[in-house]
């Protein structure tokens, strides 16, 4: 491990995607995008881990960027169990949802009887609770508590960012927060889950030195998301603990399943999970000279269209009868095993990438 005086260097790759989740029309146009590189650390001062590499002024979404998950059962499942968390924790009256995305959540939240306003500056919606500009002092809303599902790690400055929601919402309330777990990163040695989108990556002890309060903690979606529900009051510049250092592994991208050579031929590869997981498992294994030939995805916003970097074309889930016999599927995501397996009625060798 390399270190200065102010970051400890935990894990480097170069010219990953800037957008994992940009969709492009056309294969030179994806291979084309634009690229930044990784330069994850341990900072000295605030214990928190950052892209040192990242450039905020990159980073602009629009209508071509596509993350949405609720199409698939086993995720609504997850979002009722947050819903549920909620619910408990912050109750049903003066919610606001900041980043809300399709607002696909705060209308589940406003199905169950609760009182949601969202913001989100990209929301392409009609629905008149959602306020298409970002939550900030002068908007003229308070609420009894905020939700922030999986925005806080896109956030350049986080705890500013928490700092400036505090002050929209008058100084207190409670903070749903909702963030990728980088034990579980590290873990299940998930190198195919670190993006130069997710510029920040959190473990629940972080969370427990930006507040003096948090009121509930734990793991979701198979433990590979965290949240807290904490005190926006009690926020403060988190410090860094020595008890709390990272023990980065040290064989975190040298797992023989994913790059043995013999293991699988290319022509017989195929990828299930066209999101993040599956632009970085494709491109690192294209650079290890074991190209991937189909990438499957049940988002038809995906299907058509071409993956960021490699350029390989996203197909809809009816293409597993591309495949030959004894093909190997790569599901990136070892929630939606079984479910893939159903619906590509169980033919091939899967391997779910994150469940050594």
């Amino acid at each position: 491990m390399n270190q200065d005086a102010q970051t400890n260097l935990l894990y480097q790759q170069e010219q990953l995607p800037i957008f994992q989740n940009r969709m492009y029309d056309s294969e030179a146009e994806a291979k084309a995008c634009p690229k930044g590189d990784v330069k994850l650390v341990e900072d000295q001062q605030t214990g928190l881990v950052y892209n040192a590499a990242f450039r905020p002024e990159l980073m602009t979404y629009d209508t071509h960027y596509q993350n949405e998950q609720a199409l698939s059962p086993l995720f609504q499942k997850h979002l009722q169990c947050v819903s549920r968390i909620v619910k408990r924790c912050i109750g049903r009256d003066s919610i606001i949802e900041v980043g809300c995305g399709k607002a696909f959540f705060l209308e589940m939240l406003v199905a169950k009887g609760c009182d949601v306003t969202g913001f989100d500056p990209t929301y392409e919606g009609n629905n008149p609770k959602v306020m298409r500009h970002c939550f900030e002092s002068g908007v003229g809303a308070k609420a009894n508590g905020l939700v922030l599902r999986h925005v806080l790690e896109h956030i350049y400055d986080p705890y500013n960012f928490l700092l400036k929601l505090k002050e929209a919402n008058a100084g207190g309330g409670k903070i749903y927060i909702e963030v990728p777990c980088f034990d579980w990163i590290c873990e299940h040695r998930a190198w195919f889950d670190i993006f130069y989108e997710h510029v920040n990556y959190f473990r629940v002890s972080d969370f427990y030195r930006i507040f003096g309060t948090v009121n509930e903690s734990g793991r979701l979606f198979g433990g590979q998301y965290l949240y807290v529900v904490a005190e926006l009051a009690t926020l403060r510049r988190p410090e860094m603990s020595l008890k709390d250092s990272i023990t980065f592994p040290k064989d975190f991208y040298t797992a023989p399943l994913y790059f043995d050579a013999t293991h699988i031929a290319p022509c017989q590869a195929a990828i299930w999970g066209g999101a993040s997981k599956g632009v970085i498992f494709a491109l690192l294994k294209a650079r290890a000279n074991q190209p991937i030939s189909i990438v499957i995805d049940i988002n038809p916003a995906k299907q058509g269209k071409y993956l960021p970097a490699t350029g390989l074309l996203v197909q809809r889930p009816e293409a597993w009868e591309l495949l030959p016999k004894g093909s190997t599927i790569y599901v990136m995501n070892s929630n939606y095993l079984e479910e893939i397996k159903e619906m590509s009625h169980n033919t091939f060798n899967y391997i779910a990438v994150d469940h050594e």
